[in-house]
């Protein structure tokens, strides 16, 4: 990924952050000469003494639990908010108008080493732990318990869990740190306007450093 330095974001704890409140993954990988992508809810898990482990779960029928290899490599993408930047935002621009659309995002690269964990222990602790997680808001949380005990066996059959160990990360975050104090406060009000609430607060974090 092309990072210029003034978009590149090294620590750790604002990169595990997009993780946790992004956590559907995007999984790249190469069989045979070709790419595949394949999107997937991760559990980020940090307590360990290398850069973390992302876990998760595919489809026994899904080719890529054929095609993988242990120890492979592979990259996955999380996206946090993203959207279009108008020229017209930009304060600066009444003054010479030079100036051009863009995009704003949050995106961390994940590299790592691929496992295949084909055991009802791995795959029951995942989804418990995956369950709490995003059931957390609900008014009255949905647990495995609440399914009956063989359907969930059968749906534990048709699974395979996967996990990554992390070897690299990679952050970018274009959030208009190219652009004036006054051009980036522009960029703030024109997102709010229109509802960009979560990349309008993004971008208003770099006024403040």
């Amino acid at each position: 990924m092309y990072v210029p330095a003034q978009f590149e974001e090294k620590n750790l704890d604002v990169l595990y952050d997009v993780i946790n409140n992004n956590a559907l993954g995007c999984l790249m990988t190469q069989h045979d000469g070709r790419l595949d992508a394949n999107h997937i809810p991760f559990e980020l898990c940090t307590e360990t003494e290398s850069l973390g482990v992302l876990k998760a779960h595919i489809a026994r029928e899904n080719p890529l639990f054929q095609q993988l290899q242990d120890q492979e490599e592979v990259l996955v993408v999380f996206q946090a908010d993203q959207g279009y930047i108008s020229p017209n935002w930009y304060p600066e621009k009444l003054q010479h108008h030079r100036a051009v659309p863009t995009w704003n995002y949050r995106v961390v690269h994940v590299r790592g080493r691929i496992r295949i964990h084909d055991d009802e222990k791995f795959l029951r602790g995942l989804l418990a732990r995956l369950t709490r997680q995003h059931e957390a808001t609900q008014p009255q949380p949905w647990k495995m318990s609440d399914a009956p005990a063989d359907y969930i066996a059968e749906q534990l059959c048709k699974i395979v869990g996967i996990e990554i160990e992390i070897t690299d990360l990679q952050g970018k975050f274009k959030i208009s740190q190219n652009r004036s104090l006054e051009d980036r406060q522009g960029v703030v009000n024109g997102l709010t306007k229109q509802g960009s609430l979560a990349l309008a607060q993004s971008v208003q974090g770099t006024l403040t450093e």
